[in-house]
């Protein structure tokens, strides 16, 4: 008798207590792998926060060159979304094929109830994004959106720093710089060549590419602010590499007492990320993932200069794919207009549109609503 009430305990313990069965890998399908960025996911996967169960990938030589790589077998890869969403229970989609792919794969997985985490930028227009938006509403399924940024130790510094410790007092500008040589040239895979410069399936050339890490990181700073008008230049200096797409943009952002200057390029002769916030007293220089300096104004010309080397962030906030887990467990909350979140990756796309506008028709666009 004793047993059989112990036994019962155990089992209301079990099914009453919450966090029992926390500790699994969330299951989660890829869908597509023509976005080199996968190769992130494969690596993450060893963490043990997730389990990739399957793949839809119609392109069977591609998924080969994977299966070869990553040592997993070819029949986890499926055809379509819709065989790997009918045979596998889900919790989470992680999107590695075109910007335009986007949509198709939050209109498969919303109604099954199965959350989603695309790459950067959030979809390749407005129609797309508020599609996405409405089907992740109806469904309640988080619609979360990837960035390489939002892992940077020295940009969450750089927001405390300014946003909790008033370091350099009110920002007056932000300037972000994101790019490389060009995809052609760092030699990216042929299937993430094909659709990074087609205008449809990507929106766009390096305006979207990268132009979209600094609307999203400014954002973040100006805490959800729309600003009140956008102006962008466009140009096309490699057009034997991106003959249909630009590979030059900078993108000036108009806020009530700030500006944001973003330039997006693919002809920096060497790769960068990295941004600087001006504020009424220093400035804080994100030089990369790890570096950081502070230096704060004395007299005219001189200043008094911190510099930091940052560790990475304890986890889950040191990786998106342990960070999707914890958010689809409820281990951790979404701020409002955080870097990966839907509310953020919306008014990023507004704002890459209205640049788009404003580079051709030459004319500086004000945003409505402000």
């Amino acid at each position: 008798m004793k047993s059989l009430v112990v036994s019962f305990i155990l089992l209301f313990m079990s099914i009453s207590l919450p966090g029992v069965g926390q500790d699994q890998p969330v299951k989660i399908g890829i869908a597509g792998l023509t976005h080199s960025h996968v190769h992130w996911i494969f690596g993450s996967e060893k963490r043990g926060e997730i389990e990739i169960v399957g793949i839809a990938e119609p392109d069977k030589e591609l998924a080969q060159r994977y299966a070869d790589q990553y040592d997993f077998p070819m029949t986890m890869v499926y055809d379509s979304l819709d065989e790997m969403i009918a045979e596998k229970n889900l919790d989470g989609v992680t999107a590695f094929g075109s910007i335009y792919e986007h949509l198709a794969v939050v209109e498969k997985c919303a109604p099954e109830g199965i959350h989603v985490m695309v790459e950067k930028p959030l979809a390749v227009n407005m129609d797309h994004a508020r599609k996405m938006e409405a089907l992740a509403k109806k469904y309640g399924i988080h619609l979360l959106t990837n960035y390489e940024t939002t892992w940077y130790p020295t940009n969450h510094e750089a927001y405390d720093m300014i946003k909790n410790d008033s370091v350099i007092g009110d920002i007056r500008k932000i300037v972000v710089r994101d790019g490389h040589k060009g995809p052609k040239k760092i030699g990216v895979d042929s299937e993430f060549l094909d659709w990074l410069t087609d205008p449809k399936l990507n929106g766009g050339g390096a305006i979207i590419d990268f132009g979209c890490y600094g609307v999203n990181l400014s954002t973040w700073l100006m805490d959800g602010s729309r600003p009140h008008k956008v102006t962008a230049v466009t140009r096309q200096f490699q057009p034997e590499n991106n003959p249909n797409v630009d590979d030059e943009a900078i993108i000036i952002l108009e806020y009530d007492q700030s500006v944001a200057i973003i330039q997006g390029s693919w002809n920096w002769p060497i790769g960068r990320k990295d941004m600087e916030i001006y504020g009424v007293d220093g400035v804080v220089y994100s030089d990369n993932r790890n570096d950081l300096r502070v230096r704060i104004s004395e007299g005219y010309d001189g200043y008094n200069e911190k510099k930091y080397h940052l560790d990475d962030r304890p986890a889950p906030y040191d990786d998106p794919f342990s960070w999707f887990t914890a958010v689809i467990k409820d281990e951790v909350t979404l701020e409002p207009y955080s870097l990966s979140s839907l509310e953020n990756n919306m008014l990023v796309v507004e704002i890459l549109d209205a640049a788009i506008r404003s580079a051709e028709e030459g004319r500086t666009v004000s945003l409505q609503g402000n």
